[in-house]
């Protein structure tokens, strides 16, 4: 007997739950079908958060958060700073929002946001992202000048790519923030970072 279309379709709906130890951190996700990775925690993701240092205070920046576990992550580790996660899909934001709930932050939050569009002149200490393959030179162009604009002096800008785009980041990196620093490279990801002096 085949399986009922409707049945089937309301099992596809229901929310998936990921509980994850990140980095020594013990969290809970809600995800949905049609967010980058909903069953697991990419690999890119844990990749990242090995080669993140975030102090207590910091102020951090998510962009491309997705249901947030970059961002959930960094404001766990700097309870005394404010940490904003941006995505340009509503679904993504609103699950991101309810993730910080489940993990019961006060410091964190979700906003949509095509690239850094949602913010005024906010400044941070860290920005993070896992930049999608696809996303398009132009794109990442606006991504790293905005990125410059909105750390304050000091402040890091740590991403994830696929090891493809890692020469478009130590030439673009050093084009725009004079440095370019590869923290890691794997079979299949490379962490980049560059400081605004």
């Amino acid at each position: 007997m085949c399986p009922s279309p409707i049945k089937e379709a309301v099992e596809i709906r229901k929310p998936l739950s990921i509980d994850a130890e990140l980095e020594g951190t013990k969290l809970s996700f809600e995800t949905t079908y049609g967010i980058f990775s909903p069953k697991e925690i990419d690999q890119g993701t844990k990749m990242l958060l090995r080669y993140l240092q975030i102090s207590s205070d910091f102020d951090c920046l998510d962009l491309g958060c997705g249901y947030g576990p970059v961002g959930i992550w960094m404001a766990k580790q700097a309870p005394a700073g404010k940490t904003i996660m941006l995505d340009k899909d509503f679904v993504a934001v609103d699950y991101a929002n309810r993730n910080v709930a489940k993990n019961q932050l006060t410091n964190a939050e979700a906003k949509l946001s095509n690239g850094f569009s949602a913010l005024n002149d906010e400044k941070f200490d860290v920005i993070v992202s896992n930049i999608p393959a696809k996303v398009g030179n132009e794109m990442l162009y606006l991504f790293l000048y905005d990125a410059f604009y909105h750390l304050k002096p000091g402040g890091k800008l740590v991403v994830v790519t696929v090891n493809g785009l890692r020469h478009f980041c130590k030439r673009s990196f050093n084009e725009i923030f004079g440095n370019y620093k590869k923290l890691k490279q794997g079979q299949a990801y490379t962490i980049s970072a560059t400081t605004k002096d």
